[in-house]
């Protein structure tokens, strides 16, 4: 940014001394810096930004591994325990993503050891799971899981 390049030189510093060193980056007033286009927040970020280059703001995602051993819904067996994703909550229960073209369903009745009002109270959206197949309707393409006794 052009910003910082104006930072660094009113510090009486190179941009690569300014990225990184928190003493210097403390030193600036960035009310000197707001305009029309650039604002007070754009410039925290580019603060916060210099102090600790590289950060990445966003949370970190956990990698779901599908079994390598379905790759159908025909290979597929009930008492099967699989990894999945939930891809969609219902009234009734909860669409789980099991590295097939297919989601299996988890119906509300099996998602939990006790009684739940809602499947929002068991799962949310993306949420990695562990489920276990209780039936396959191939002809329907149909997938029945439960999480009950699973963590």
């Amino acid at each position: 940014y052009h910003i910082v390049k104006r930072m660094a030189a009113d510090s009486g510093c190179t941009v690569a001394e300014l990225v990184g060193n928190a003493e210097l980056v403390k030193k600036i007033d960035i009310s000197r810096y707001v305009t029309a286009e650039t604002g007070l927040p754009t410039l925290t970020d580019i603060v916060a930004e210099l102090e600790k280059p590289g950060r990445d703001p966003r949370n970190r995602i956990s990698v779901m591994e599908f079994d390598d051993n379905v790759r159908t819904i025909e290979d597929l067996r009930p008492g099967m325990e699989l990894n999945g994703i939930v891809n969609n909550i219902t009234e009734f229960g909860a669409f789980v993503d099991i590295g097939l073209h297919e989601s299996g369903l988890v119906h509300i009745s099996q998602m939990a050891d006790r009684r739940i009002a809602s499947p929002r109270d068991v799962v949310k959206l993306h949420q990695h799971v562990r489920v276990r197949v209780l039936d396959v309707d191939v002809s329907r393409r149909r997938i029945s899981l439960t999480m009950k006794g699973l963590k």
